[in-house]
């Protein structure tokens, strides 16, 4: 029976879960499985685990209650070992880099942004900063529209002056809320947004970040931002348990993505 991983705790936290449903149907207990001076929270995987709502939230409720009374190493979902064994041998043999971990994410959560451009305000502003789109576009009006390959022309420059501000706006982004954090993640590239960044941040400092994020709303106005959290810190764990060293934990992304 392989082994499904939750998270990752000090073998002293006080508040691990044991006996609470986790993940399939019906749903496997879990339970604690302690290597020195760390736990692993886990339950026995179901076979054909698929990222249903139901499994989504049986492992962050998991997760939840680990982490009410201490900090936890959250896995995504997922996170699968061949048994325990192989669990417990990687918690031995990772153990400083895990305690290292737990050292750095106590007391902390993390923040996914992503950003978009608005669509009418960032034409406008592509319009106002490019003569020559400008010109072209003007040119094109007083001749009642102008001709299929003005028009095509115009739209090609459009489109490349709106991409060509896709990495500087997210640079301009990541530069407002970089200094109210603890650490960034970039996260993959996602059809539809020019930025999908996680940030690490101090609980008790999670105001100060979200008035970051207000300010960057106002400061840049042609963006669509948007923000999901307080999240368990997923990006900011890896390496995972199931994989080889030096490799990111494998698994689909329940948080920040």
């Amino acid at each position: 029976m392989s082994t499904y991983v939750y998270g990752i705790a000090a073998s002293s936290h006080p508040g691990l879960p044991e006996g609470m449903g986790g993940v399939g149907d019906p749903p496997r207990p879990v339970r604690i499985l302690r290597e020195g001076d760390l736990a692993a929270v886990v339950s026995d995987a179901p076979e054909g685990l698929r990222p249903k709502r139901k499994d989504l939230l049986a492992h962050q409720n998991v997760l939840s209650e680990a982490g009410a009374a201490g900090c936890v190493l959250p896995m995504r979902f997922g996170s699968v070992a061949p048994d325990d064994n192989a669990v417990t041998g990687v918690l031995a043999e990772r153990a400083e880099h895990y305690k290292e971990r737990l050292r750095t994410l106590d007391g902390r959560v993390e923040y996914n942004v992503k950003a978009n451009h608005v669509e009418e305000a960032v034409l406008h502003q592509v319009m106002a900063e490019n003569p020559e789109i400008r010109g072209l576009a003007e040119a094109n009006r007083q001749a009642g529209g102008g001709s299929y390959d003005d028009k095509i022309r115009l739209g090609e420059m459009v489109a490349a002056a709106v991409k060509a501000r896709e990495a500087d706006d997210a640079a301009a982004l990541q530069d407002i809320l970089e200094p109210v954090a603890q650490a960034v993640s970039v996260g993959p590239e996602s059809t539809g947004w020019l930025a999908n960044v996680s940030f690490l941040v101090d609980r008790e400092a999670a105001e100060n970040f979200l008035a970051a994020v207000e300010q960057a709303r106002k400061d840049l106005p042609h963006l669509e931002v948007r923000v999901n959290g307080p999240l368990p810190p997923y990006s900011f764990v890896e390496p995972g348990p199931t994989e080889p060293a030096g490799t990111a934990a494998g698994g689909t992304d329940t948080g920040a993505g």
